[in-house]
This record gives C-alpha cells, sequence and structure tokens, in this order.
C-alpha cells in the first residue's frame, strides 16, 4: 500500500506540475507582441542617452566600417524590454530590422536597455564563425558594462562597437586571450548549483526506488522548459528607412547578453 500511495504522489507531483508548465507557457505564448524604434540609422537611441556628438561618432563609426566590408552593425538603445528577455527581444528586433544582407546575413546588433540595465550583442548567421557567443560575451564584461557601471553610456557602447569592429575585421587574438580565461575560471555560484540539482537528482532515484520494491515500479516526468532567447510567431513594429534600412539578414539568437 506504501509503494501505491507513493507512486500516486509522483503522479499527482507530475501532473500538477505539467498544468502549471502548460499555463505559464500559454501566458508567455499570448502576451502582446513587442513594438520597435524605426530603423533610422545605424544609431536608434530610443532611450535617448547619448549626446548628439556621441551619436554622431558612433554613425561615422559603423558608416565606414559597412563602407569598408558590407558588415552592418547597428546600436540600438531602448526604453523598456516590454516584459520579455533581452534575448527574445533582441532576437525580434534583429529580425524586424533585416540587419545584415540577405545573402550573407552579414549584421550584428548591440542593443541596450538602460531601465532594466540589460545589454545584449545579437549576432547574425554570417558573423557567428567571427564575432562567437564567447567573444561577445568577453566584450560585454571587460569592455560595456564597466562603463555602464560608471554612468559612462557612451563610452561603453563605444569600447563594445570598437571591439566588434575589430573582431570582425580579423583581430580577434586579444579578446581570445580574455575569452580563454574566462573560460577557465570556475563560477562558484554555477558550481553550487551543480552540486544542488546532483544532490536532489540522488534523492529522487534513492526514493524511486524504495517506492519501486515488491515489484512495483515508480516513474518521474522530465517537462521541458521554455528556450532562454527563442522566438516564436512573427515581429511587429516596422522601419522606416530615412535613407538606411537592412537588407534582408537573420539571427537565430547567436550572441551573448549581461547586466551591471
Amino acid at each position: 500500500m506504501r509503494g501505491i500511495a507513493a507512486r500516486r504522489l509522483w503522479i499527482d507531483t507530475a501532473c500538477l506540475l505539467l498544468a502549471l508548465w502548460l499555463a505559464l507557457w500559454a501566458g508567455a505564448a499570448g502576451a502582446a507582441e513587442p513594438t520597435f524604434p524605426a530603423l533610422t540609422g545605424r544609431v536608434v537611441d530610443a532611450a535617448g542617452i547619448l549626446r548628439p556628438e556621441d551619436r554622431a561618432t558612433l554613425e561615422a563609426k559603423l558608416k565606414a566600417y559597412e563602407d569598408k566590408t558590407s558588415d552592418q552593425v547597428v546600436v540600438a538603445t531602448i526604453p523598456s524590454l516590454q516584459d520579455r528577455t533581452i534575448e527574445d527581444y533582441g532576437n525580434r528586433l534583429f529580425r524586424a530590422w533585416k540587419l545584415g544582407e540577405a545573402k550573407t546575413n552579414n549584421g550584428a546588433l548591440l542593443l541596450v536597455a538602460p531601465n532594466e540595465r540589460k545589454v545584449r550583442i545579437e549576432v547574425g548567421y554570417g558573423l557567428e564563425g567571427a564575432l562567437t557567443d564567447a567573444l561577445s560575451k568577453v566584450i560585454i564584461t571587460t569592455a560595456i558594462t564597466p562603463r555602464f557601471k560608471t554612468g559612462d553610456y557612451a563610452g561603453g557602447l563605444n569600447a563594445g562597437v570598437d571591439a566588434m569592429l575589430t573582431i570582425l575585421a580579423g583581430d580577434a587574438e586579444e579578446w581570445q586571450r580574455k575569452a580563454k580565461v574566462r573560460t577557465d575560471e570556475a563560477d562558484p555560484s554555477q558550481v553550487l548549483i551543480f552540486i544542488v540539482l546532483f544532490f536532489v537528482i540522488l534523492f529522487v532515484v534513492y526514493r524511486m526506488n524504495r517506492g519501486g520494491r515488491g515489484g512495483r515500479g515508480g516513474g518521474f516526468v522530465i517537462l521541458p522548459g521554455p528556450v532562454s532567447g527563442g522566438w516564436s510567431g512573427g515581429v511587429s513594429g516596422g522601419f522606416d528607412g530615412g535613407g538606411f534600412s537592412g537588407g534582408g539578414g537573420s539571427s537565430g539568437g547567436g550572441g551573448a547578453s549581461g547586466d551591471w
């Protein structure tokens, strides 16, 4: 009887978790589509954190690089993520603006949400081999967010753009060294989470084995969770070219995110 009761408890718990997960997933799927600022240039400061001269400096730098290589790098600041993760918003914005060329997908986006204190580098398919996730993370943590913490948004954006353009131009040796150092460093919080999960799994297996004695098998359900940075549905908003527009490129979510 004890084994049957334990099995029923596991089934009831699994059903409850499944119902909760489905409710949360449905709520996320039914959320309103985000709206985007117009793509008016290579720097779209919708959050209003840059002075005109700082914006002009970034614009000139990005234009010169695009004229030389055709790689399209855009900087955007937004007033709100509209209750979305920066990974989801950034990927949708990239696709709505169609950054890069359609054939080569050679676009990249440096996105800042100052109110949520989030930053992301979103990379088009064609540039993922050069501007890797690891290098994007290093740029954020070493070049951008230290300046953002002091309120120097222009300095952080300039440093981030300089690093991105340097890497895309093929001079990534310094940043690769920094990326290797970061990879070799273990994050204590991640180690702790792994240890806790390991003991939870051991406990679950132990309880199942006890419940399964006498020929009564137990079971458990693994529930899939939402994928961070994933996207679904279409995109809303739009852009007014204003003499500048994307070329139809796309991104699959490559890049990295950070906060400060």
